[in-house]
Protein backbone atom coordinates (compact mmCIF):
# COMPACT_ATOMS: atom_id res chain seq x y z
CA UNK A 1 0.00 0.00 0.00
CA UNK A 2 1.31 3.49 -0.99
CA UNK A 3 0.15 6.64 0.75
CA UNK A 4 1.19 9.67 -1.83
CA UNK A 5 1.89 13.06 -0.14
CA UNK A 6 1.66 15.78 -2.84
CA UNK A 7 2.12 19.16 -1.58
CA UNK A 8 0.23 21.77 -3.86
CA UNK A 9 0.47 24.88 -1.50
CA UNK A 10 2.58 26.67 0.61
CA UNK A 11 2.31 30.12 3.22
CA UNK A 12 3.93 31.55 5.96
CA UNK A 13 4.05 28.34 7.96
CA UNK A 14 1.79 26.01 6.34
CA UNK A 15 2.27 23.37 3.55
CA UNK A 16 -1.18 21.87 2.09
CA UNK A 17 -1.07 18.81 0.65
CA UNK A 18 -3.12 16.30 -1.36
CA UNK A 19 -2.99 12.95 -0.10
CA UNK A 20 -3.61 9.93 -2.82
CA UNK A 21 -3.71 6.55 -1.02
CA UNK A 22 -2.65 3.33 -4.13
CA UNK A 23 -2.86 6.27 -6.36
CA UNK A 24 -6.82 7.81 -5.44
CA UNK A 25 -7.33 11.27 -4.43
CA UNK A 26 -8.27 10.62 -0.62
CA UNK A 27 -8.29 13.59 1.32
CA UNK A 28 -5.89 16.70 2.27
CA UNK A 29 -2.58 16.93 4.51
CA UNK A 30 -1.36 19.68 6.54
CA UNK A 31 2.53 19.87 7.62
CA UNK A 32 4.67 23.05 9.27
CA UNK A 33 6.67 25.45 6.49
CA UNK A 34 9.21 23.12 4.18
CA UNK A 35 12.38 24.56 5.34
CA UNK A 36 16.87 23.70 4.62
CA UNK A 37 17.27 23.92 8.18
CA UNK A 38 15.09 22.10 10.44
CA UNK A 39 13.29 23.39 13.05
CA UNK A 40 12.18 21.05 16.00
CA UNK A 41 8.33 20.98 15.98
CA UNK A 42 7.88 23.65 12.96
CA UNK A 43 9.43 22.23 10.09
CA UNK A 44 7.80 19.54 7.29
CA UNK A 45 8.89 16.37 7.15
CA UNK A 46 11.59 15.88 4.53
CA UNK A 47 10.22 14.58 0.58
CA UNK A 48 10.97 11.01 0.54
CA UNK A 49 10.15 7.40 0.81
CA UNK A 50 9.31 6.23 3.99
CA UNK A 51 8.44 3.26 5.84
CA UNK A 52 4.94 3.18 7.90
CA UNK A 53 4.78 1.19 11.26
CA UNK A 54 2.64 1.13 14.32
CA UNK A 55 4.33 2.80 17.11
CA UNK A 56 2.64 1.48 20.46
CA UNK A 57 4.08 3.86 23.03
CA UNK A 58 3.52 7.19 24.81
CA UNK A 59 1.03 9.50 25.93
CA UNK A 60 -0.13 10.11 22.16
CA UNK A 61 -0.86 6.32 21.46
CA UNK A 62 -2.58 6.32 25.22
CA UNK A 63 -4.80 9.01 23.99
CA UNK A 64 -6.03 7.44 20.57
CA UNK A 65 -6.20 4.35 22.34
CA UNK A 66 -9.22 5.91 24.44
CA UNK A 67 -10.21 8.10 21.64
CA UNK A 68 -10.77 5.37 19.18
CA UNK A 69 -10.69 2.01 21.28
CA UNK A 70 -12.26 -0.58 19.14
CA UNK A 71 -9.69 0.08 16.51
CA UNK A 72 -6.22 2.12 17.40
CA UNK A 73 -3.63 -0.60 17.55
CA UNK A 74 -0.67 2.20 17.52
CA UNK A 75 0.19 5.73 16.07
CA UNK A 76 0.78 5.43 12.05
CA UNK A 77 4.75 6.02 12.30
CA UNK A 78 6.76 7.64 9.31
CA UNK A 79 9.61 5.91 10.41
CA UNK A 80 13.42 6.91 9.49
CA UNK A 81 12.70 10.00 8.69
CA UNK A 82 16.38 11.70 8.95
CA UNK A 83 16.59 14.02 12.04
CA UNK A 84 13.16 13.91 13.07
CA UNK A 85 11.90 11.63 15.82
CA UNK A 86 8.14 10.10 16.33
CA UNK A 87 6.84 11.40 13.25
CA UNK A 88 3.15 10.37 12.99
CA UNK A 89 -0.25 10.79 10.92
CA UNK A 90 -2.36 12.20 13.42
CA UNK A 91 -5.59 14.47 14.11
CA UNK A 92 -4.92 18.82 13.85
CA UNK A 93 -6.25 21.62 12.53
CA UNK A 94 -3.74 24.46 12.03
CA UNK A 95 -0.03 24.55 11.72
CA UNK A 96 0.61 24.93 15.39
CA UNK A 97 -1.10 21.13 15.77
CA UNK A 98 1.81 19.39 13.43
CA UNK A 99 4.81 19.29 15.66
CA UNK A 100 6.69 18.31 12.18
CA UNK A 101 4.30 15.35 11.96
CA UNK A 102 1.68 15.50 9.10
CA UNK A 103 -2.26 15.89 9.65
CA UNK A 104 -4.97 14.62 7.88
CA UNK A 105 -8.83 16.16 6.95
CA UNK A 106 -11.65 16.06 4.96
CA UNK A 107 -11.55 19.81 3.56
CA UNK A 108 -9.12 23.19 3.57
CA UNK A 109 -9.59 26.77 4.53
CA UNK A 110 -7.21 29.87 4.85
CA UNK A 111 -7.04 30.36 8.52
CA UNK A 112 -5.21 33.73 9.90
CA UNK A 113 -3.00 33.42 6.87
CA UNK A 114 -2.03 30.14 6.92
CA UNK A 115 -3.69 27.23 5.57
CA UNK A 116 -5.77 24.78 7.89
CA UNK A 117 -7.60 21.50 7.68
CA UNK A 118 -10.65 20.17 9.11
CA UNK A 119 -12.79 17.40 9.87
CA UNK A 120 -9.64 15.56 11.32
CA UNK A 121 -10.92 13.13 13.22
CA UNK A 122 -13.03 11.69 10.94
CA UNK A 123 -10.65 11.94 7.99
CA UNK A 124 -8.27 10.45 10.18
CA UNK A 125 -9.95 7.45 11.11
CA UNK A 126 -11.36 6.96 7.88
CA UNK A 127 -7.37 6.70 6.99
CA UNK A 128 -6.34 4.35 10.20
CA UNK A 129 -9.03 1.69 9.07
CA UNK A 130 -8.03 1.61 5.71
CA UNK A 131 -4.34 1.25 6.15
CA UNK A 132 -3.82 -0.21 9.83
CA UNK A 133 -3.59 -4.06 8.21
CA UNK A 134 -1.18 -2.92 5.75
CA UNK A 135 1.41 -0.95 8.51
CA UNK A 136 1.03 -3.79 11.15
CA UNK A 137 2.51 -6.33 8.20
CA UNK A 138 4.91 -3.92 6.97
CA UNK A 139 3.71 -3.20 3.57
CA UNK A 140 2.79 0.30 3.79
CA UNK A 141 4.82 3.36 2.52
CA UNK A 142 4.57 7.15 2.43
CA UNK A 143 5.56 9.23 -0.58
CA UNK A 144 6.47 12.35 0.25
CA UNK A 145 7.26 14.80 -2.99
Amino acid sequence: MHIEVKRIKQRNNSTLSEIYIDGEFFFYGLEDSVRDVKIKGSTAIPAGNYKLGLNTYGAMNARYKRKFPEVHRGMIEIRDVPNFKYVYIHIGNYFSDTEGCLLVGEYFKLYDGDYAVYESTKAYRMLYELVVEAVAKGEAMVIII
